[in-house]
């Protein structure tokens, strides 16, 4: 092998030029276990590369015997593309350098007739397994409506990331989806896919995991090709990832793995901090190399961000530091509600625009995605361009699109395209041939659709079945319109339709990761209605939103999840609804406790250290809350911010002496009677203590929420009695476990939710 690379500045190559010093460590320590620590911003892809062109370089290796593993497709063409710029064509022999799947792909096809399949497999997509996966399901005799075939991909996909196959699975695993069957119900699909010679992007690593573990001679071919493994963004690594590099790093221990314990944010699709955390022990006489020093943020950013971030236990600790000036404080902006959250955002985009600042510099990040509409709506109105990263925009999303055409209906029976979106949504048991006869029905009689329903019903045109779906669903119509004529709020009117179609059913019994998402954006969907003074003025409304072109070619500001945004950066970050329940997330912390609380954080400081030039904190007294208001208090996090970091200011009248008092502590013990005398929901009461003394973030019990520490069960709470949820509203006992309640919330249905988040209503 001959590497030729320019050379400059006597015999060191180009690749080594401008590295401090623990980026030049990091290059140059190619023997042994390697743990790159970079922090956000430290210049970890450059370290990486260059130390893979050393390898290269030096002739520790072939291009052939280095396994190089990302993420992305889009971070493996990126390191490819820096590997040509650096050694040339050489970089082609850089065959084993791609995303876990690809390369996994590329092993099994090797060897796929020792798990029975053949060369030439198929890959399912999600759609593709879904279906697999309903033909499973119906053929157990299951009701598909109560199993959804989307939840049972969910649970599969989790089992893989844990590296369990239908002969390992634990035990108590088949309790997971279908009352005890989930793993008879595995087994057969997976018999499927051999039978169809075709796996699932799960099985790419597990089948591998399968084939080592039963084949030493193939486990053994590949530790002895691979001399050097680096991993890219280990602490995303799940447990099936985890295993397969550690079997392969075990003959020759040359494996480099790159990551940051404190952007772990991905626990929801299988990733696990501990693997990173516990890599010293994995690979004993590992060297830990720390990137500190930061090329991204101003010093406040990074001040701010560290101070967030140490309250967290389980890290293995680092301080990042920069060279640039310290820069313009974190602003923490207190604002009376949603709506006004969104007009401040606009006005500040606006002076950042006078100011001279590209819109495509800006960016806005949520916390979930049912908080981008009042952007949204804002932005149009103003006439602020902007783009959705992650998904469409929030009237194209399937559930909103879905509930628009009920609506549609209602409002204007005629209308035959909104009828045909909705007439088997949720599954009515309409087959294609009752569906293809209604429609001969209406265009031999000129009736609309949702008319020839309600006519062909009363005839034997159709099967017994679907005459009585139609009739209900006519009936369903009937009753909704008159709602309608009667002038019945058109919120509450939007409420019953989505919840007496079944529609919002459909989604809360979907445990799809999407899911919950979806049911959060139906209920947003309805609180924006309240701003129009009728359904056709909001449907007429959307029309509008949704036929607004955008112009490829001008500068727009970017809207995206706090997730979506990890790896990006821009140099003005609007860092929106840093409250409680909101971020943290309330379902976050009720699922899964301290360790759900510390992922958020590691989320809030991913937000943070997104910032070049300007990061602003927004969080509101008030939001409305599946149609209620509620009062509200900012995020813990806020409170977490070093002081001297962060300027804090309030837009809200009446209570801003309480609001400033939270941020910078200048009324500590002010009395909070006046506001209980005013009326002020529950929550309020917590928010007028807010900034007083209180234990530490690093003192917080299991259970996360400010109350006093290893409390015992109230004593006050019964079965039956009314409870409000800051996030979920009102609601009934239903059952009582120790700390744990059963609510049936009257807009969220029933939640597992802990009492300390409850307040008993009068």
């Amino acid at each position: 092998m001959s590497v030729s690379v320019p050379m400059t500045r006597g015999d060191e190559p180009p690749y080594l030029q401008g590295l401090n010093a623990p980026q030049r460590d990091a290059v140059l320590t190619t023997e042994g276990p390697v743990l790159m620590l970079a922090g956000a911003g430290t210049g970890k892809t450059r370290a990486l590369t260059s130390r893979l062109a050393h390898i290269i370089y030096t002739q520790r290796a072939w291009p052939s015997e280095i396994l190089a593993v990302t993420f992305t497709n889009k971070a493996a063409r990126e390191m490819r593309e820096r590997m040509h710029s650096v050694i040339g064509d050489v970089s082609e022999g850089l065959g084993w350098l791609g995303t876990f799947h690809a390369v996994a792909a590329k092993m099994l096809r090797r060897h796929a007739e020792l798990v029975g399949l053949k060369s030439n497999f198929s890959i399912l997509d999600t759609d593709d397994q879904i279906r697999l996966l309903k033909q499973i399901i119906t053929a157990a005799d299951l009701d598909e409506k109560r199993w959804p075939a989307r939840q049972f991909a969910g649970v599969i996909d989790k089992w893989k990331n844990r590296g369990w196959t239908p002969e390992t699975l634990p035990k108590d695993e088949v309790w997971a989806f279908a009352d005890g069957k989930a793993g008879t119900l595995y087994a057969a699909y997976q018999a499927r896919l051999v039978a169809l010679n075709a796996t699932d992007f799960g099985d790419l690593l597990l089948h591998m995991l399968t084939i080592f573990a039963k084949h030493r001679d193939v486990l053994e071919q590949y530790q002895t090709r691979f001399r050097y493994i680096l991993v890219d963004e280990y602490q995303d690594t799940n447990v099936s990832q985890y295993l397969w590099l550690r079997l392969l790093a075990q003959k020759h221990k040359n494996i480099c793995c790159v990551g940051d314990d404190d952007q772990s944010i991905y626990s929801w699709r299988g990733a696990e901090v501990a693997n990173i955390l516990r890599f010293e022990k994995d690979f004993p006489g590992a060297k830990v190399i720390r990137l500190e020093q930061n090329y991204r943020s101003t010093g406040h950013i990074l001040g701010a961000a560290g101070g967030l971030i140490a309250q967290n236990a389980d890290r293995l600790g680092k301080t990042l530091w920069t060279e640039a000036d310290s820069g313009e404080k974190i602003r923490v902006l207190g604002v009376w509600d949603g709506p006004e959250e969104a007009r401040r955002v606009g006005e500040e985009i606006e002076n950042l625009q006078r100011r001279g600042v590209s819109a495509d510099h800006v960016a806005i990040l949520v916390r979930a995605q049912y908080q981008m509409l009042e952007f949204e709506e804002r932005f149009v109105r103003v006439g602020i361009p902007f783009r959705i990263i992650g998904g469409p925009r929030f009237f194209a999303r399937l559930e909103i699109r879905d509930a628009l055409a009920y609506f549609r209906v209602v409002a204007q029976p005629a209308d035959d395209l909104a009828f045909e979106r909705i007439v088997n949504t949720p599954k009515r048991g309409l087959g294609d041939k009752s569906l293809q006869r209604l429609h001969q029905f209406a265009a031999a009689t000129g009736a609309p659709l949702s008319v020839a329903a309600s006519d062909i019903a009363g005839t034997n045109e159709i099967p017994p079945a679907a005459r009585k779906a139609l009739a209900q669903l006519s009936e369903d119509f009937r009753r909704w319109r008159g709602h309608h004529a009667d002038k019945m709020p058109h919120p509450e009117l939007a409420r019953i339709i989505i919840e007496e179609s079944g529609y919002l059913a459909m989604w809360q019994a979907d445990r799809s990761t999407e899911a919950q998402g979806r049911v959060e954006n139906l209920l947003e969907l309805t609180r924006a209605m309240e701003e129009f003074e009728s359904m056709e003025a909001f449907l007429e409304h959307v029309s509008l939103v949704m036929d607004n072109e955008e112009s490829r070619d001008e500068p727009k500001v970017t809207i995206m999840t706090l997730h979506g945004a990890k790896g990006l950066e821009f140099d003005h970050v609007f860092l929106v609804g840093w409250e409680e329940g909101v971020f943290p997330s309330q379902r976050s912390l009720d699922e899964g406790g301290l360790k759900s609380l510390e992922e958020e954080r590691r989320l809030a400081y991913v937000g943070i250290t997104r910032a070049k030039q300007e990061a602003t904190i927004l969080h509101a007294a008030n939001r409305r809350v599946y149609g209620q208001w509620t009062s509200s208090i900012p995020s813990r996090f806020v409170n977490e911010l070093p002081r001297e970091h962060i300027e804090a200011e309030t837009s809200l009248s009446g209570g801003a002496s309480l609001w400033r008092a939270a941020l910078d502590e200048r009324d500590p013990f002010a009395d909070v009677s006046r506001a209980t005398q005013r009326g002020h929901g529950p929550g309020w009461q917590r928010a007028q203590t807010y900034g007083r003394p209180t234990r530490t973030a690093t003192q917080i019990d299991a259970k996360p929420v400010s109350v006093t520490v290893g409390a015992p069960p109230r004593r006050d709470l019964s079965i039956g009695m009314r409870v409000f949820h800051q996030k979920f509203g009102g609601g009934t006992i239903k059952a009582i476990e120790g700390n744990k309640l059963e609510v049936a919330f009257d807009h969220a249905g029933e939640k597992r939710v802990l009492d300390s988040f409850v307040e008993v209503q009068a």
